[in-house]
């Protein structure tokens, strides 16, 4: 850890540190395995769900560069190599078996329910660590997330 001016409790912002880069890991691993669908989704809806596919990954980076930037600026590494991300995160790995628009929407809805759930846990850990930056940073995340999931599932229940 670097030293920083910042004025939350040294033990605090070491944890953050450390729960941004498990954070990082799951949103790296979420941003390739939604890409993985995006090239290789087919069927009916496969133009809608390309381009929606595109979205989410795009703004997955997003989310992945404003986690990694937060970890710096209390001092720590961002530690977002594809190693790292592979060995930390709580993603399930991605079938590579599957092409149906249907199947890609039922495996990213899992890997970003997934992701959305641990990020709301984010939020709340960094409010017990009076980290209110960190706990605002984690509430857009989720929000976002929420929006995605919306999106991918409304797919799964066009015919229920």
């Amino acid at each position: 850890m670097l030293m920083t001016r910042n004025d939350l409790h040294e033990s605090d912002y070491r944890k953050m540190v450390g729960l941004l880069n498990i954070r990082l890991a799951d949103a790296i691993v979420l941003q390739t395995q939604v890409k993985q669908a995006h090239w290789n989704v087919k069927g009916p809806h496969f133009i809608g769900l390309h381009k929606l596919f595109d979205e989410i990954s795009e703004a997955m980076l997003e989310y992945i560069d404003m986690i990694a930037e937060r970890a710096v600026q209390l001092g720590g590494v961002a530690e977002g190599t594809a190693e790292i991300a592979v060995q930390r995160t709580l993603i399930e790995p991605y079938p590579l078996d599957i092409s149906t628009g249907g199947a890609h929407c039922e495996a990213l809805s899992a890997a970003i329910a997934t992701f959305g759930t641990a990020v709301r846990k984010g939020i709340d850990e960094a409010d017990n660590s009076a980290d209110k930056d960190t706990a605002d940073l984690y509430t857009e995340v989720s929000r976002g997330v929420d929006k995605w999931l919306w999106f991918v599932e409304a797919h799964l229940q066009a015919d229920a």
